[in-house]
């Protein structure tokens, strides 16, 4: 297993762990899951960068990778959402996308096709974990809501392109 692999694990790894401590609840337990999700998502970031410069991308990684992204930050969101701090509609547009995006490509691949991670969607994964790191702090009502906002925004905006960009994928008449 290469390093950008062994760092993706690591993610995988972490998920548990920020569950356990989110939902162990005891004082202090927020700003431990804060830090273990800011070292998830950095992983993120670190593994593609050395994937790509390294020459270390595997068909396992592209699985994994967004796999791991996505769990990480439903995650969460379904703490916040149990408590308190994002609605419950929020979290389902987040889900939907994320789940609809993936069928998307499961029937690209059925037809041959590759879609691989546009623009928008990084941006999406980049802005949710940066909204997500700051909902973890004592932040105001007012900025929870914006943060909602962005998360809910770019994750509409970018479902959409993915699914604009690749409608030739989707074959009505078959």
């Amino acid at each position: 297993m290469n390093t950008a692999n062994k760092l993706t694990m690591l993610r995988v790894i972490m998920i548990p762990v920020l569950l356990a401590v989110l939902y162990w609840g005891f004082p202090g337990s927020r700003y431990v899951g804060l830090v273990i999700f800011a070292l998830a998502s950095l992983t993120d970031f670190v593994d593609g960068h050395i994937a790509r410069s390294r020459g270390q991308v595997t068909d396992f990684g592209k699985f994994m990778d967004p796999l791991a992204d996505k769990v990480l930050v439903m995650a969460a969101l379904v703490w916040f959402t149990e408590q308190g701090l994002m609605p419950a509609w929020a979290t389902l547009i987040v889900i939907v996308r994320e789940f609809a995006v993936t069928g998307l490509r499961l029937v690209a691949a059925d037809g041959g096709r590759v879609i691989a991670a546009g623009t928008s969607g990084k941006v999406k994964t980049a802005s949710t974990m940066i909204c997500i790191i700051l909902m973890f702090l004592p932040i105001p009502a007012a900025a929870v809501y914006a943060c909602t906002g962005v998360i809910v925004l770019v994750t509409l905006y970018s479902g959409v392109e993915y699914f604009i960009k690749n409608k030739e994928s989707l074959n009505w008449t078959k």
